[in-house]
């Protein structure tokens, strides 16, 4: 999983998910495309541990090297 922003803006431009459940997990991202969330905004959600949808979270940190479990 790699979540793809804007190097000024953050704003989240897309991402790369290939897994048994990347259609399940695309949709976060999707949202927040939708709504123009930055890849701090998916970064600081809340998201369940342990779970898939985990990995997220960690990937919109790792776009500023702050993964957490990488």
């Amino acid at each position: 999983m790699k979540i793809l922003a804007d190097a000024e803006s953050d704003e989240v431009l897309g991402c790369h998910i290939i897994g048994p459940l990347a259609g399940d997990l695309i949709m976060e991202v999707s949202l927040g495309m939708e709504f123009t969330a930055s890849a701090e905004d998916i970064g600081r959600t809340c998201h369940a541990h342990p779970q898939l949808g985990e990995a997220i979270k960690e990937a919109a940190l790792a776009v500023h090297k702050r993964p957490i479990h990488m």
